[in-house]
């Protein structure tokens, strides 16, 4: 199971500038099948928790701020390879250097606002994904 599945959120930026529906569909047509979705708006502790791996870094409270200043879109996706392939659909973390046609190519602002968050490792899909849904085993 671990390889087939993913965690994304749609971050505030994309949430905001009413990029969420345009970004799903960019998923779908990728071919990756949603098994949970919500739309929430997280606090600044649950932010916190959630980037704790980064809590020594020097952007970590602006990354908190940021991540807690409006709503999100959270889901937990599947797909074979679903992380690599995730990792490329959304592209680079610097939207100027995405490729095109890439998530953060079209809606990302900036590397600070990136529009959208994808599991790093089959590891993370799984911690990130049970961060937000408890009933993983269904999938």
């Amino acid at each position: 199971m671990s390889a087939n599945i993913t965690f994304t959120m749609i971050k505030p930026d994309a949430v905001q500038n009413k990029f969420t529906g345009k970004i799903i569909d960019k998923i779908l047509e990728d071919g990756f099948e949603i098994k949970a979705m919500k739309y929430l708006h997280l606090s600044e502790q649950q932010a916190a928790r959630f980037y704790e791996i980064h809590k020594e870094r020097p952007f970590f409270n602006d990354l908190v701020k940021y991540m807690s200043g409006g709503p999100i879109v959270a889901a937990v996706l599947i797909k074979e390879n679903a992380v690599e392939s995730f990792r490329k659909l959304i592209g680079a973390t610097d939207p100027q250097k995405a490729e095109p046609g890439t998530i953060r190519n079209l809606f990302a602002k900036s590397i600070e606002a990136n529009a959208i968050h994808g599991s790093d490792s089959d590891t993370n899909a799984l911690i990130e994904s049970s961060f937000f849904f408890s009933k993983l085993e269904q999938f």
